[in-house]
């Protein structure tokens, strides 16, 4: 409306006789084509007296019109949407977003001091329908850590190709299962050591892991099959012995990268707790385990990082 009103007023002013103004010759010097030969356009208002219109610019800008307030406008919303409505959060199912299925970590009929060992257990895992637990972390991965995955595996095959990215993931997997093999043959009683074995044992893998092997006394189990009925899975832990006097179950990784947080095992945590879980109820463990430890050994002869996992630390996952 204010601009209607300056607008109506400015022609009154250019029609009226008084206010025609001569434009001022001028001489326009330009490098350009396009500019020979013109002329500038000159700005007549700047040129005039801004005290003879000092009347008209102040009852323009005296106008006022009504000032607006929440109340109507709220009408004005109500007029032309309609009335507010309130909708009610949609019902969570229950039971969801949470396990299903919950079981203890922990067995209070079990006893935590168990008798010294003689000969550690060994039991096979059998092939049957229950998921192991390393197949259930592979299929329970959120979605950054599968995008992060897939970003690798992407970034591996631009550099080694398919085939050289097949034979990286099983030369790594080889190496894994002599690395376990090795501390295997050394943690026995009888201590046999294959010829591989004696190879890996110069390898990096093994001589900056002795420094955590001297810790560790007791040997309950080795390379043993673990089951938990109501939870449905199934696992085969490295081992369960003493750890600077502290029973534990205890899993060895091998990586490239460096590991020197506990934070940095991501999934292996877990893994670790739901073995310490399984032996806390299984009748075939006669003893309770309520610690964890996790071994990160590296190819390059860098010292291999132990994480210990207190109770406290267990009871979160």
């Amino acid at each position: 409306l204010k601009m209607k009103v300056f607008q109506t007023i400015c022609r009154q002013l250019i029609s009226s006789k008084g206010f025609s103004v001569e434009p001022a010759p001028s001489v326009v010097f330009s490098t350009s084509s396009y500019m020979c030969g013109g002329k500038k356009k000159v700005n007549r208002y700047e040129e005039e007296d801004p005290k003879k219109y000092s009347d008209l610019v102040r009852s323009v800008l005296s106008f006022r019109g009504h000032a607006q307030t929440p109340q109507p406008l709220f009408e004005e919303d109500a007029l032309l949407y309609g009335p507010v409505r309130k909708c009610k959060a949609p019902k969570q199912e229950e039971g969801a977003g949470g396990p299903r299925n919950w079981g203890p970590l922990f067995n209070p009929e079990k006893s935590r001091k168990p008798n010294d060992p003689t000969v550690p257990l060994k039991i096979p895992l059998q092939r049957n329908m229950i998921p192991r637990v390393t197949q259930v972390l592979q299929q329970t991965m959120n979605s950054e850590q599968i995008s992060c995955l897939e970003r690798w595996k992407q970034w591996m095959i631009l550099e080694l190709g398919e085939d050289g990215f097949a034979e990286y993931t099983s030369n790594m997997f080889l190496q894994g299962k002599w690395f376990h093999e090795a501390l295997e043959s050394i943690l026995s009683p009888q201590g046999n050591l294959r010829e591989r074995d004696e190879n890996l044992l110069k390898s990096g893998y093994i001589q900056r892991v002795q420094h955590v092997l001297r810790d560790v006394s007791g040997l309950w189990a080795l390379e043993n099959a673990v089951r938990r009925e109501t939870l449905k899975y199934v696992g085969l832990l490295h081992c369960v012995a003493d750890y600077q006097g502290k029973l534990c179950v205890t899993d060895r990784k091998t990586s490239e990268k460096p590991k020197p947080f506990i934070r940095n095992t991501f999934d292996n945590l877990l893994q670790v707790v739901v073995y310490v879980s399984a032996i806390n109820h299984k009748a075939n463990y006669s003893f309770q385990v309520q610690c964890g430890l996790i071994v990160v050994a590296y190819k390059d002869r860098s010292p291999a990082h132990p994480h210990f996992m207190d109770a406290e630390l267990c009871s979160q996952y």
